[in-house]
């Protein structure tokens, strides 16, 4: 890349009917998760996640992927100019009826020359939510309410419907935090989804509004909304 970095990627190919997950995957699901401590010259690796399906398993949500995916890694370099080599394990889920953890060795030698662009790279990087402003979101307001084991979380959003049934994924911050699969409503032309918050080991916490991730997958398209204010 221009600014030094190297744009790689995972490719994961799936059995019919198998399906893995996305960063957010639900109650059923397992969220992936990587070490890149073996690397030599990395200096860190950010995942530009495409565009997930809602899916239906065993009567409830989840959020992921069928057939095949193309997860962009953007490997950024400790000292500019040099091969990077990426080494890694990455910990997912693959389920069919039942959900199996899997570890997978990772191993790859990054050239610092500039390599071809890869279609399949370029298309995953195509792959991903509207922004808001592109979504023509016109406005978005949490209201936080205590709830008997953290809090309720209700967002308003104004914004045109993204098309069939619209699933709402919110996230926190705080990997500490689980969040409750969102109920979807729409009236008209706000969108709204209602959740739970609630600490893992039980004790109080905060929530940081700026940092409050809402990802809304339609049948059309997805929408990333970064930040929640005040409602």
């Amino acid at each position: 890349m221009a600014d030094g970095t190297h744009m790689a990627a995972l490719e994961i190919t799936l059995k019919p009917g198998w399906k893995t997950y996305w960063r957010a995957p639900g109650d059923l699901g397992i969220p992936p998760s990587f070490d890149w401590r073996g690397s030599d010259n990395l200096s860190g690796v950010e995942i530009s996640w495409p565009t997930p399906r809602s899916l239906l398993q065993g009567g409830m949500t989840t959020i992921g992927y069928t057939d095949r995916v193309v997860l962009p890694l953007k490997v950024l370099p400790k000292r500019a100019g040099r091969d990077i080599r990426l080494q890694g394990v990455l910990n997912l889920g693959v389920c069919e009826d039942i959900c199996i953890p899997v570890n997978l060795n990772i191993s790859a030698a990054l050239p610092k020359g500039a390599q071809k662009r890869d279609p399949s790279i370029a298309a995953a990087l195509a792959d991903q939510p509207y922004s808001a402003a592109e979504a023509r979101v016109s406005g978005v307001r949490c209201t936080l309410s205590p709830h008997a084991h953290g809090l309720a979380l209700r967002a308003d959003i104004r914004m045109p419907s993204a098309g069939g049934p619209e699933v709402a994924v919110i996230e926190t911050d705080n990997p500490q935090v689980w969040v409750a699969p969102a109920k979807t409503t729409r009236k008209g032309g706000t969108l709204t989804a209602e959740t739970r918050l609630e600490h893992v080991e039980g004790r109080s916490f905060a929530v940081n509004r700026s940092a409050l991730r809402i990802t809304v997958l339609g049948k059309s398209y997805a929408v990333d909304i970064q930040g929640c204010p005040a409602g």
